[in-house]
């Protein structure tokens, strides 16, 4: 099967303008926070914390992967074996199995720990063989049994040795993945620690950082796309319009309120972004899979971030989840905490606000009912897939199909010579009316 990832990359690249974008859930959490990193249990144990399992972490990844919205499950290498290898869960599915491939000291998590305060130092646990094939020395002809995709990471803090120390890491790191034929995608954090840079200048000293970096890296070596901090539209459009053979995306920081998920996604696609991956704003999710199914009708265009949060709530509703917060509370757009830390806060400028409004009955994009797992998206069930999710027989995922005739009013002039949607040429009521007739939901 060709996976939604690769095909979108190439669209992306024959037309950087083009609609695709791309998702991704980070389940790689233990790497950082160790037992926290699946959330805490819902179960009360008086006078104690108890955490989720590592099995139910798994569970939703596995979740995930079948319900298939993401492009991309970023995993740790241990999980990867468990999954990809024990289980076969990414074999006949679009979705692309990841790594993180690196573990730099600025996400050591560990209770009671202080190394997250200290500057960034490079450090990798994982082996890129054993993401490949499962063991070192893989033979050639075992390097496509696992994933050939991680995410490395860098932290620049304006310290000229330990920066450097950085750079040759990666350096080294890039002529190990390109020998073995791995890909990887670029993760560039804020620094961790103060740098002297004005807030107003850091965006543009890591904008700086990443090009001068990269000018350096033949396309064999380079990354096949770039996760940044979101940090407005200004820092954004000036990266996309540098280089426009460099995917950009974005990372989700801390979890936030649902508005803050959903308008940093619609704010970073409409600036330029192409990418998003986010680990705790789907981890600390009421509903994951309601949550993910929202996260790709935002970026298909078929519903605003507004609209979605008093969805979602409606979801919830329906489902008899009670939400973290009042739907009041959750259409707050909030300042976001960007380091894996949370330990300081990057401010963009924010949407104007929205009048909070009751929660009402789920839009008719698709129809909810409960499970034991939380969701079915019943927009004609094809079945079951074992774990309580219905997975719809036209899946939300836009697929732009070809077409010739008028949509539900999209005329003709919507269209690319070529018989698919043009969506740049559409109104809003368009987009929409053209999504529901595709989904077979009428107006």
């Amino acid at each position: 099967m060709v996976k939604s990832l690769d095909r979108k990359l190439a669209a992306i690249l024959a037309n950087p303008d083009c609609r695709e974008f791309i998702l991704a859930d980070a389940k790689d959490a233990d790497m950082a926070l160790g037992l926290g990193a699946p959330g805490k249990s819902p179960e009360l144990h008086a006078g104690e914390v108890r955490f989720k399992t590592l099995e139910e972490y798994r569970d939703q990844m596995r979740l995930i992967t079948r319900q298939g919205l993401v492009d991309i499950m970023l995993m740790s290498a241990s999980s990867n074996y468990a999954l990809t290898f024990g289980e076969r869960l990414f074999d006949g599915s679009a979705v692309t199995p990841a790594i993180r491939a690196n573990d730099t000291t600025d996400i050591h998590l560990a209770r009671g720990s202080s190394y997250a305060a200290e500057p960034a130092l490079p450090f990798r646990t994982a082996s890129l063989d054993h993401a490949m094939c499962g063991h070192l020395d893989c033979k050639p002809e075992e390097r496509t049994l696992g994933s050939n995709l991680g995410l490395y990471s860098v932290t620049f803090n304006n310290d000229l040795r330990r920066d450097l120390e950085t750079l040759e890491r990666f350096h080294a790191f890039r002529e190990e993945a390109e020998r073995k034929g791995f890909r990887y995608f670029l993760e560039v954090f804020d620094p961790n620690v103060a740098t002297g840079l004005a807030p107003d200048v850091l965006p543009f000293y890591l904008n700086d950082m990443i090009t001068r970096m990269l000018a350096g890296v033949a396309p064999a070596g380079r990354p096949v796309f770039l996760k940044i901090v979101y940090h407005g539209p200004k820092a954004m459009e000036e990266l996309v319009r540098f280089d426009r053979k460099l995917v950009v995306g974005i990372l989700g920081g801390s979890s936030g309120t649902t508005r803050d998920a959903f308008q940093l996604l619609h704010d970073a696609q409409k600036h330029g972004a192409k990418v998003a991956l986010f680990g705790r704003k789907i981890n600390h999710a009421e509903n994951q899979l309601a949550f993910v199914q929202f996260l790709r009708l935002i970026v298909d265009g078929v519903i605003q971030p507004v609209d979605a949060v008093k969805a979602y709530h409606a979801v919830l509703g329906k489902l008899g989840v009670a939400p973290h917060r009042p739907l009041e509370d959750d259409l707050k757009v909030t300042e976001q905490s960007m380091s894996y830390a949370g330990g300081k806060s990057v401010t963009v400028p924010p949407p104007q606000a929205a009048p909070a409004a009751a929660p009402t009955a789920a839009p008719s994009l698709f129809a909810a009912k409960p499970s034991t797992n939380g969701f079915h998206a019943t927009n004609g069930s094809a079945g079951t897939n074992g774990d309580g999710f219905h997975a719809p027989a036209r899946p939300l995922v836009t697929e732009s199909r070809s077409t010739r005739e008028t949509r539900n009013g999209v005329s003709a002039a919507a269209e690319a010579p070529d018989g698919r949607p043009d969506f740049a040429r559409m109104s809003p009521s368009d987009r929409l009316a053209y999504h529901r007739d595709r989904l077979g939901l009428g107006r």
